[in-house]
């Protein structure tokens, strides 16, 4: 998806202005700030190089995790695209909006479904916003891939939410 306001920025990444301030010699880039609740903070961007770097600085257990929920997402909807918007990123289809996005929490990751109500079955997690439902993993849960996907294969079949 292509964000308009995006167009119109300038093609140097964030990340160049703050090696350049940071004294850091040429190559080098800094670690990306970990804000609050240890979620990493990313400039905003489309595509997959801004999610990888999103997943990459996941502190410790949960970049694993980060990295199977990403390639289990590619796996379940082929072509799906992505973006990290307000330090998060976010899963979704052109023309049809998001249907997830992932926030890194102290002790867990939290995925939002953003029309979850509409899952089969819905997921634990509810939410102050009438569709959405959250599934939330901790550092020693098993993770069911198969329950996952078919949440994914559900959510992108669903109209996005357009944000």
């Amino acid at each position: 998806m292509t964000d308009p306001a995006l167009k119109r920025r300038s093609k140097t990444p964030v990340m160049a202005t703050k090696t350049l301030q940071t004294g850091l010699s040429t190559g080098q880039t800094p670690s990306p700030t970990l804000l609050s609740g240890g979620n990493p903070q990313i400039a905003m961007g489309y595509g997959d190089a801004p999610v990888q770097a999103y997943i990459a600085a996941m502190p410790g257990w949960k970049s694993d995790i980060g990295r199977r929920i990403d390639a289990l997402i590619e796996r379940t909807v082929p072509g799906v695209h992505k973006a990290v918007k307000w330090n998060s990123p976010f899963y979704g289809l052109e023309g049809q909006g998001w249907f997830l996005s992932l926030h890194c929490f102290a002790k867990y990751i939290k995925v939002a479904f953003f029309r979850g109500t509409s899952l089969d079955p819905v997921p634990p997690e509810t939410s102050k916003q009438k569709e959405v439902r959250y599934f939330h993993i901790h550092e020693n849960d098993t993770f069911d891939e198969a329950q996952f996907a078919a949440w994914v294969k559900q959510a992108s079949q669903l109209p996005g939410e357009r944000m």
